[in-house]
């Protein structure tokens, strides 16, 4: 799922955990650990090694029913955590209403149009617990809109997406470049919302 960047995966989820623990910290607006949904989930690498050590549960959305398959041999003792294994496209998943303290959206949103994007974050909106959170981390183009001839994929610029989340009606509470990826990937920006 790393398209040959296998050796970036550790770097991601300390990164993740690191951007993630801030909002996990005590205090009045202190965001649950109760419920997780990792969206685009694949075979759940993101599941397994930073949603799992952090919240009692997770749900996995995907739209390749293979993936979601191996992804219970691929979390082991602790995939009995997962509640949920949801097959299916982010354009058409509805997060069930105040179910989740976080909803993760990784490295995914390239394959959504923009009126499907916006349209998902406004469910996962709905989908939030009390000072639940959306995140958002992908690849963002430099300027303007790039199509992946590829995997018929889009790699937007920050402006776009920034201009998705407000259509959804979300506030951006964060936003944080990754470090320490190698120069030759997109920049990769991850958000916080809700």
């Amino acid at each position: 799922m790393l398209g040959g960047y296998g050796h970036i995966s550790s770097i991601d989820i300390n990164s993740s955990r690191k951007f993630l623990q801030r909002f996990l910290r005590d205090g009045p607006n202190r965001t649950g650990t109760t419920r997780a949904l990792d969206c685009g989930a694949g075979i759940g690498r993101i599941t397994k090694r930073l949603l799992l050590p952090l919240f009692k549960t997770v749900d996995m959305v995907d739209v390749t029913q293979d993936f979601l398959t191996k992804a219970k041999s691929y979390l082991g003792e602790e995939g009995r955590r997962v509640r949920n294994y949801f097959c299916c496209g982010l354009q058409d998943f509805s997060p069930e209403p105040n179910s989740y303290d976080v909803i993760w959206i990784q490295w995914v949103i390239g394959h959504l149009t923009d009126n499907h994007l916006s349209d998902f974050l406004k469910r996962c909106r709905a989908g939030l617990r009390p000072n639940g959170i959306v995140v958002i981390k992908d690849n963002m183009a430099q300027e303007g809109v790039i199509m992946d001839d590829v995997d018929s994929s889009v790699c937007r610029d920050l402006d776009v997406v920034r201009k998705i989340i407000r259509r959804a009606g979300l506030h951006l509470l964060a936003e944080e470049r990754q470090e320490n990826f190698p120069d030759e990937i997109y920049h990769v920006y991850t958000f916080a919302m809700r």
